[in-house]
């Protein structure tokens, strides 16, 4: 795109706060935002060609509360981007991201993170020191068992759809807010799913379909009726 195009978009992000680029074929992040790392709130950089974030720019962004890189084509994230402190929602599907930087932990007001069609091969531990994170999109990626550090996990919402898991540690019965825990298109057997989900934990929310056992099963294990009783005064709360 032209330069003139991409200074009306600085200008206009000058007065708004927000920076939005999507669609536009860009193959690395607009070293022109370098003048905005002091008032920019929102960047928006999804459906382009990225393949880095540059690590002595990202950083310095000490406003930015949400960043969205969709769909383009990040391998790996610098250590700087966790100097983000005001950080609150981060939003990388469908790149090719296999890990997270050690310092992940660090972006201290995330509360959603979504990192759905990465390569992810297994659940990130830094994730555990994230206390406010409300929301955690791990879908389509090749997650293959669940450890019991899940159980630290401070979300809400943790959506594992179309991995590859089939071992979960009866310690993600254990997370204090999880409600809603989405399982579904995985590679689990029944006896692989602890009982304790549905027996003695906070979860009201369940979803298992495309799994390698029939949901009727589930309606038979100890601890169903629980479950049950959890699922249906949620639902009366939000009727």
């Amino acid at each position: 795109m032209g330069n003139s195009a991409l200074r009306a978009h600085v200008e206009t992000a000058q007065k708004t706060g927000v920076f939005q680029l999507k669609d536009r074929g860009l193959t690395e992040f607009p070293l022109d935002l370098q003048k905005l790392t002091s008032n920019l709130r929102t960047i928006d950089l999804s459906n382009n060609k990225i393949d880095s974030l540059p690590p002595l720019l990202i950083g310095k962004f000490t406003l930015l509360k949400s960043l969205s890189l969709n769909n383009n084509k990040l391998t790996v994230l610098p250590d700087e981007l966790c100097n983000l402190k005001k950080l609150e929602m981060l939003i990388l599907n469908n790149n090719h991201l296999r890990e997270l930087p050690s310092t992940f932990g660090q972006l201290s007001a995330l509360k959603t993170l979504s990192l759905s069609g990465n390569q992810l091969r297994a659940l990130p531990p830094q994730l555990c020191s994230l206390r406010h994170l409300d929301v955690m999109d791990l879908s389509k990626n090749q997650i293959r068992s669940i450890p019991d550090f899940v159980g630290e996990l401070q979300v809400i919402e943790l959506n594992l759809n179309q991995n590859q898991i089939s071992q979960i540690s009866v310690k993600i019965s254990c997370c204090p807010r999880l409600k809603v825990l989405r399982l579904e298109e995985n590679c689990l057997e029944l006896s692989m799913l602890p009982q304790s989900i549905l027996s003695d934990s906070q979860i009201s929310l369940l979803a298992v379909e495309g799994n390698l056992f029939e949901i009727k099963k589930l309606r038979e294990l100890e601890g169903y009726d629980k479950y049950m009783e959890r699922f249906t005064a949620t639902k009366k709360k939000f009727a």
